[in-house]
């Protein structure tokens, strides 16, 4: 897409809140000086895979840098500071185990959701779709007539879409790059519920909304407590306990043993994982006066012939993140998920004075809302 390392400092600075870039694949031509991450120069490059954005918990706050020496940081600014602090128990039963099964992810990730794929193909042509948390990107490029950015927490799954053609970023959904209103419409498929605090799926939603324009649409989905198998709810290991926002110890995550159940009997609408929060993460009272639990454990069956279970398998037992089954043949690893009950998702909109809710319902065990920007 760009043939100048100029011409790609000028897009993503123009696009982007830059704060530091690690360029990828960089084929450089002979004799012409490598650049490093700081200085793109005049230098000239054939092309740009994708680019990476460093974990924002190890960039200092641009807030804070035109603050004065001694100057006093105010709670606000710390709390906006923590709720982008990554915990524990997402770094390692999300990132982790999304890291080390991609591959296997990828090739279950197909198939298109049918309101998804509508909602897309309803925009107007020429329309900038950013597709926050894309996995695979198989949504990007669905509309031909729309451009593409696709943001993803996953190295592995962004280098695959990478592999595919697609403009991708390493970024984390609640701290998106992107300048205020440059897109048109956003996306988050299946994301939130992987999201551990109220907190972070607030801000993950405040993050969509900010990053498209005024008349911009969100579109965001999240498993629904309420499955329609309801078997599966059963099937899935329940975290037992309630937990604060800040989790303790994720190598002590309390569980209650439940059978398990392959990945593929779960909604297509699937994609990730998550749990916990605060004032949401309250147990739900079904009809017959059982609790019904929003914080699980979703397991992934890795068949031993995957060629990515090689020398990790070892290290992932060892390290807590998989055990096996050799029954099924497979590793498998826990993914955390905070299903979502009937008028959660429009609740952590409430009270946003830049977006009104202008579409929400449920399909295919799934909770669905479309919030417009004011």
């Amino acid at each position: 897409m760009f043939h100048h390392v100029h011409s790609v400092a000028k897009f993503w600075r123009s696009h982007l809140q830059l704060k530091e870039i690690i360029f990828f694949k960089l084929s450089y031509p002979q004799g012409c000086p490598k650049i490093n991450r700081h200085d793109f120069g005049d230098n000239v490059i054939p092309s740009v895979s994708y680019c990476a954005f460093t974990n924002s918990t190890n960039l200092p706050d641009m807030n804070s840098l035109e603050c004065k020496q001694g100057s006093h940081v105010s709670s606000e600014t710390r709390d906006h500071q923590s709720v982008r602090l990554t915990p524990d128990i997402e770094k390692k039963y999300v990132h982790s185990v999304y890291d080390a099964i991609a591959p296997h992810f990828s090739s279950t990730r197909f198939a298109k959701w049918p309101k998804v794929a509508g909602f897309i193909n309803s925009l107007k042509p020429g329309s900038v779709i950013l597709d926050v948390g894309c996995g695979n990107g198989k949504y990007l490029g669905l509309n031909p007539d729309c451009l593409y950015v696709g943001c993803d927490i996953s190295p592995p799954l962004i280098d695959i879409c990478a592999r595919r053609g697609h403009e991708v970023i390493v970024a984390d959904a609640v701290n998106l790059p992107y300048r205020n209103s440059f897109g048109d419409a956003a996306i988050s498929i299946a994301v939130l519920h992987h999201l551990s605090t109220e907190s972070r799926r607030r801000k993950a939603i405040e993050e969509l909304v900010r990053v498209v324009r005024k008349g911009g649409l969100v579109l965001i989905t999240v498993w629904a407590v309420e499955q329609e198998d309801k078997s599966l709810l059963m099937k899935w290991t329940p975290l037992c306990h309630k937990y604060n926002e800040e989790w303790i110890s994720p190598s002590s995550v309390p569980t209650r043993n439940h059978s398990t159940v392959m990945l593929e009997s779960i909604p297509e609408a699937d994609e990730n994982s998550h749990h916990h929060g605060n004032q949401s993460n309250k147990s739900q009272t079904q009809s017959n006066g059982e609790e019904a639990h929003q914080e699980y454990f979703v397991p992934w069956h890795l068949p031993f012939h995957r060629a990515e279970i090689g020398g990790a398998t070892a290290s992932a037992i060892e390290n807590g993140l998989a055990k096996k089954d050799n029954k099924k043949g497979a590793m498998v690893y826990n993914r955390y998920y905070h299903v979502f009950a009937e008028g959660e998702l429009a609740r952590l909109v409430s009270g946003m004075d830049n977006a009104a809710i202008v579409g929400q319902f449920y399909d295919k065990s799934n909770w669905c809302i479309v919030l417009e920007k004011r």
